[in-house]
């Protein structure tokens, strides 16, 4: 049985390694494909060391969509995803999340930028592991899951569970991944 805190320790200690000059994300041109201005696009703000998505939704912004970042109040709480402007002031959340003002209006978003520990190439993922994103993956079934993550995060083989939701395509630093 492969365990899922082995492969978040690897993955981790990979994404370490990479030290203070980490790989600036490019914006693939399928991604700007996807963007219209009635789109709504969840992001999120970088912590421990995850790849920053600032390209993506400053591509997002500039083709006229709507941002979102995520709300979260606690481990067992689902998350919400609330309106969101680049330079709007964000609020210090738990685990040390940037996110909007519990005011801010809440969003459904059409993409899903989904911050990723690790990943294999059949487009499973592991998160943090309070299931946050599954469960936000869950109440917006029809949204793109895009996981952002650097190419030393991918791995071998991810095992999965009944509850975990697979992405439809990863961006790393090098590639857009698709199954």
């Amino acid at each position: 049985m492969i365990d899922k805190q082995a492969i978040r320790r690897a993955a981790r200690a990979a994404r370490a390694a990479l030290g203070d000059e980490r790989p600036t994300l490019q914006v693939p041109a399928i991604f700007r494909a996807l963007l219209a201005p009635e789109l709504t696009v969840a992001s999120y703000r970088p912590i421990g060391g995850e790849a920053d998505p600032a390209p993506l939704h400053e591509a997002a912004w500039a083709a006229g969509c709507a941002l979102a970042l995520p709300y979260v109040v606690d481990r067992a709480t689902p998350l919400r995803f609330l309106s969101w402007q680049i330079g709007r002031a964000l609020s210090v959340g738990p685990f040390g999340l940037s996110q909007p003002a519990d005011s801010a209006a809440p969003v459904a978003p059409d993409i899903i930028l989904t911050p990723l520990v690790a990943f294999d190439g059949r487009l499973s993922r592991l998160g943090q592991g309070a299931g946050h994103y599954d469960r936000a993956f869950a109440a917006y079934p029809n949204a793109r899951r895009i996981g952002i993550a650097f190419a030393v995060q991918q791995v071998d083989y991810i095992p999965t569970d009944p509850w975990d939701v697979p992405l439809h395509a990863i961006i790393t630093e090098n590639d857009w991944i698709e199954a």
